[in-house]
């Protein structure tokens, strides 16, 4: 079978590109053919045999101010005519989207199916319901699910796209005209890693009926031999949806509780400044894996709908409990009790309580750890026989 795998970013940048590398490289060992369509970058790591990219577009910084970029990030012919090369050499039987809004934009869905060929998305966010893909509200800051009915003028009112009138404004567009136009009619499945997800896409008119909930899978292992260490480990990007913001104030609250952080991002100068905290920077593999296993627990204080997160499911995994706020698909992972505790998302008292609660109940985090020694997640290759079987089914009704 030969599989195109869709994605803006090209190069190791979050837990999509994750998704896809590891993906493509099990469905290549399976014995299946796989390219890669998005935007040129100089880091990017895979491709397709005739180079055809899109331009590198950066929706975060100043770039966006020229003339035709506003409408490239709502519908890009050049992404349409770059995809439509890789179409016609590749010639793939199914096309499997992830992130493609606002760099490669909705058009290259008219493309695919331009040449019949059957479309899968999985929902790494809410982009196709909301327009910051975050439902992160702009002037508050709290998770919010205004645009999700359809109001997504709301996006415009509260500034919602890095607290930019214009942005904000071209987001609406965005998700009016595909609204109108009903193009997500002709994405064929929608892989939803949660029920949280999965509920939010089915209020979407053209997605209803479409969607089926996938978790993600876990490609970690677990160090052979574990020695629990006395900190308490944050791990992943240092922004404010994250929740990172609200746990540096739990941090300097705690000041006899030692924390470490690994990662990368806004707060990372702030991060440092914590007496209490060691800050390791961007962490991966073995080294990532080690610091997990050896922590007393994990603490995710996400302050948007996290989807599905890799972070939660790897903590568990590697036999170390959770401490996760109770937002979006989180809830669906921790075991109250069991593998962790859930706590009320922005919450800094709770937050507080919740840490220095488990920090001082060691019998408690020796308990949990046993449990989550328990916790099966999918394989890769266990993920990639099922999505395999969404794909001969969605080939079939193609009559191919």
């Amino acid at each position: 079978m030969r599989v195109l795998l869709v994605n803006k970013f090209l190069y190791p940048n979050g837990g999509s590109e994750t998704y896809i590398f590891q993906l493509a490289e099990m469905l290549k060992s399976m014995g299946h053919e796989v390219e890669f369509f998005g935007m040129e970058h100089e880091n990017r790591t895979v491709g397709n045999r005739v180079g055809s990219y899109t331009s590198n577009m950066d929706f975060h910084t100043g770039k966006f101010q020229k003339l035709l970029y506003p409408f490239k990030i709502i519908y890009s012919r050049e992404a349409r005519k770059k995809i439509k090369n890789v179409l016609v050499d590749f010639k793939p039987d199914i096309v499997h989207l992830n992130n493609f809004n606002f760099q490669l934009t909705p058009s290259i869905i008219y493309e695919i199916k331009k040449h019949h060929i059957p479309i899968i998305f999985t929902a790494h966010d809410y982009q196709l319901v909301c327009p910051n893909h975050l439902m992160v509200n702009g002037k508050t800051g709290k998770v919010c699910e205004k645009c999700v009915g359809g109001n997504s003028f709301q996006c415009t009112k509260d500034k919602c796209i890095h607290g930019s009138s214009v942005k904000s404004l071209l987001g609406t567009i965005e998700n009016k005209l595909y609204a109108a136009l009903k193009t997500y009619r002709f994405i064929d499945v929608v892989i939803s890693p949660s029920r949280f997800n999965q509920c939010q896409l089915d209020k979407n008119p053209a997605l209803k009926g479409r969607t089926m909930v996938l978790r993600n899978f876990i490609s970690v292992e677990k160090p052979s031999e574990i020695d629990k260490k006395p900190y308490v480990l944050y791990f992943g990007r240092y922004s404010e949806e994250k929740g990172v913001k609200t746990l540096i104030k739990v941090c300097k609250r705690l000041e006899n509780i030692p924390f470490v952080f690994a990662g990368k991002g806004d707060y990372q100068e702030e991060i440092v400044k914590l007496p209490n905290v060691k800050e390791v920077g961007f962490q991966s593999g073995e080294a990532l894996c080690k610091l997990i296993a050896e922590a007393q627990f994990t603490v995710h204080p996400s302050e948007c709908h996290d989807n599905c997160p890799f972070s939660v499911m790897e903590s568990q995994v590697l036999g170390t409990p959770v401490i996760g706020a109770e937002v979006g698909g989180i809830p669906e992972l921790v075991e109250e009790g069991k593998t962790g505790y859930l706590f009320e998302s922005g919450n800094v008292d709770a937050l507080a309580k919740q840490i220095e609660s488990l920090w001082q109940d060691r019998d408690a985090c020796r308990r949990m750890a046993e449990h989550c020694d328990t916790v099966e997640y999918m394989s890769c290759y266990e993920y990639c026989v099922e999505l395999l079987e969404i794909y001969k089914k969605a080939i079939e009704r193609y009559g191919k």
